[in-house]
């Protein structure tokens, strides 16, 4: 869906959906083959989906051979997003975090290569804005890293954020602003950067593709209108009175927490209805 397209259609980014992680139990003879190795899931799973979100890096760093080895197992196109660590972002003065973001850039990320998306850094609920500390933050993040182009996404889950300064940092430093589709956080649709971040998480193990076929269908209209450049209509913004950009963006969307059982073929199912 991306890239050039022939006169009189409509330019679009690119959408790829997928789920956190490769590694879980449950999805052993669900979604992995019953006697697939599980040196051979990863293989597997980035063979399915375009994308899958690294979950792992928020609790602990890797080495730079696991880094390599990841993108060893991987066709070309694919693509993993990495989550910040938690000692970057569950820290009181948030302007503080340079030497926790300066290990964790240190781990090897730059093994991916090309194959690095976005780096999502999720807050705590209990983490409110606070403008001055917040833009420390923004700050700190790098926009390069040996070589290779850096894209950011915010993950707040506190309701102070929703207010237009939020909003306006946000695009200031080039971060997108993740839309976490949840049951407990507030959300914010707000669109900051070049490519939209989604986190669609709630699922249910109960429905064939996490998702039921008609919301299925709904998120990727939504999908496709970020990629147009466009913004939804019916979503929560923390600044309701702005307009993004009307440009071609590229579109992240990861089905993860609730409904994980079924997350694989819900990013599978996703993908069809784009590609469709």
């Amino acid at each position: 869906m991306t890239g050039k397209k022939s006169a009189g259609e409509i330019r679009a980014g690119q959408i790829r959906a997928g789920m956190g992680g490769w590694t879980f139990e449950p999805w052993e003879g669900t979604f992995y083959p019953e006697k697939l190795s599980k040196k051979k899931q990863l293989e597997f799973a980035s063979r399915a989906v375009p994308t899958i979100e690294v979950n792992g890096t928020y609790y602990s760093g890797f080495r730079p051979e696991t880094y390599a080895k990841w993108a060893a197992e991987t066709p070309d196109v694919f693509v993993f997003s990495i989550k910040g660590n938690r000692f970057v972002t569950n820290r009181k003065v948030l302007a503080d975090a340079g030497e926790s973001m300066r290990k964790f850039f240190a781990q090897g990320l730059e093994e991916l290569g090309p194959k690095l998306g976005p780096i999502v850094w999720q807050f705590a609920p209990t983490k409110k804005f606070d403008a001055a500390d917040f833009e420390g933050f923004l700050k700190l993040l790098p926009r390069k890293h040996a070589g290779l182009s850096l894209r950011h996404a915010l993950e707040v889950r506190n309701a102070s954020f929703a207010v237009p300064e939020f909003v306006a940092l946000a695009e200031k430093h080039g971060c997108a602003i993740c839309y976490a589709h949840h049951h407990d956080y507030p959300e914010f649709a707000d669109i900051t950067a070049d490519f939209v971040y989604a986190r669609l998480q709630k699922g249910e193990d109960a429905v064939a593709t996490a998702y039921p076929p008609k919301q299925l269908d709904a998120w990727v209209a939504r999908a496709k209108l970020w990629a147009q450049g466009g913004q939804p209509e019916d979503l929560p913004y923390a600044d309701p009175s702005r307009s993004a950009k009307n440009e071609p963006r590229d579109v992240f969307v990861y089905i993860i927490h609730e409904g994980k059982l079924r997350a694989p073929q819900g990013a599978m199912a996703f993908m069809e209805r784009v590609t469709a």
